[in-house]
């Protein structure tokens, strides 16, 4: 592959990639506390709000889902997303679904004195949450929001199939320009790798490190 396509198509790829993996990670993680706290919530009602939108989002493909944003939603709404957006939007619900449930499981692995321990001290549901549950679960919850990551990570490629010029539209460019196959779809393999590999470490590291916050040893850490 010459400079001008690294330049042109190869570089600005995978900058879209990151891009749509931050932007959808920063979605689902909101979506994932919020939907994850909500399904411990004492209220049936919200208990029942908030399965109802996990098993929905979790049952449903995210490629139609961004199918349905895009050519869908401007029909009967008016609302018109342009495809990144809609890319977006269709991954952070969709993997924020599967990480609601993350939350939810860490949250009620925390012991059951804990929580009796701030009522004892008068705290409210929000304080408990707060300076007890959270800090404890939130270290439980890196592991399975790593695995998330690199499959949302590995997801974005299907945004190519809206025309966005991401990692994956841009191999294809290229193949279709250089007809090389081989070679530049070995080069996407090993870019995805890379960028997988760079937010493993990072989210290792934010592991360590709220372990630490809450006197955990993380002794395992370094044989994952």
């Amino acid at each position: 592959m010459t400079a001008g396509l690294w330049t042109n198509w190869i570089l600005p790829g995978i900058w879209i990639t990151i891009q749509l993996t931050v932007y959808s990670a920063a979605l689902a993680a909101v979506v994932a506390f919020g939907i994850g706290i909500a399904r411990t919530h004492h209220s049936r009602v919200v208990r029942f709000l908030a399965g109802f939108y996990t098993e929905v989002f979790r049952g449903t493909s995210a490629l139609v889902l961004m199918f349905w944003l895009f050519f869908v939603m401007p029909g009967l709404f008016g609302w018109a997303l342009v495809p990144m957006w809609a890319a977006v939007l269709a991954l952070g619900l969709s993997y924020g679904a599967y990480g609601a449930e993350v939350v939810r499981g860490a949250l009620n692995s925390v012991a059951p004195a804990q929580r009796e321990a701030g009522v004892a001290l008068s705290f409210t549901p929000w304080q408990r949450m707060r300076l007890i549950l959270l800090p404890q679960a939130v270290p439980e919850m890196i592991p399975p929001f790593n695995n998330l990551l690199i499959e949302l990570l590995k997801g974005t490629a299907l945004v190519s199939l809206l025309g966005v010029a991401d990692t994956s539209f841009s191999a294809y460019l290229v193949r279709l320009a250089t007809q090389e196959s081989v070679e530049i779809y070995s080069v996407t393999l090993v870019i995805y790798f890379v960028i997988a590999f760079v937010l493993t470490r990072g989210m290792r590291a934010l592991e360590r490190k709220t372990k630490a916050g809450v006197g955990i040893t993380a002794a395992a850490g370094g044989t994952r």
